[in-house]
């Protein structure tokens, strides 16, 4: 039995909207993507595994829409999900067991937002001249903008629910365009669970402040 055949009841029509068929992966997809974005939001230690197979069914569903940096970056993902889920278990250096949130330092954004803005030139003219991408800009920003925010979620930086609201507010636009209504509508949902993932966040990190300042 091929590959192929073994994804292909993933890639029939569920139901459809306006429309357009949604398909299982996709619905999959949001399904797992939500509740990794809840669990992220809790700081609970089981986003990561659901955050694997979220990216998994990402994967087929972007190759099969032609956003092929979304798709490759699914594979990032993973790789930066084993990370974080390392760190997050091991408090990101010896001593600790348990990782606090904590700000984006300077030299941190310095180097984020350089990659960030060479990443997205670089990856624009790689989409335009080497695909057959229709959004190439959009699709290499949305890409950077959510490695940023991969990186600082793994080291729990609270700077890094900005950077997925800012890549989340082009997202929902980018795929209504590409005619995935159901992921749009996901990311309007995941634009609401970083609002709540920021609040608590900055909370969590108030009450360690504080702590700091009670005991000094």
């Amino acid at each position: 039995m091929s590959l192929a055949s073994i994804l292909e009841p993933l890639q029939q029509p569920l139901f459809t909207i306006l429309d357009t068929p949604v398909s299982w992966t996709e619905v999959l997809g949001f399904g797992s993507g939500a509740l990794c974005v809840w669990l992220v939001a809790r700081q609970h230690l089981a986003n990561w595994p659901i955050g694997i197979a979220n990216n998994l069914f990402f994967v087929l569903l972007f190759t099969q829409a032609g956003l092929y940096a979304d798709a490759g970056l699914q594979i990032v993902f993973i790789t930066l999900a084993v990370y974080g889920w390392w760190t997050w278990t091991h408090g990101g250096g010896p001593g600790s067991d348990v990782l606090p949130v904590r700000r984006t330092t300077r030299t941190e954004w310095t180097w984020l937002l350089t990659a960030g803005v060479v990443g997205t030139l670089a990856l624009t003219l790689l989409l335009d001249r080497a695909t057959d991408s229709t959004v190439p800009f959009w699709d290499a920003l949305t890409t950077a903008l959510s490695l940023m925010a991969t990186y600082g979620q793994c080291r729990k930086r609270l700077e890094s629910w900005w950077l997925w609201i800012a890549a989340d507010v082009v997202y929902v636009p980018l795929y209504a365009y590409k005619e995935l209504y159901l992921t749009s509508l996901l990311y309007v949902g995941f634009m609401t669970l970083c609002v709540l993932g920021l609040r608590g966040w900055t909370k969590d990190l108030a009450v360690s402040r504080r702590t700091v300042v009670e005991a000094a």
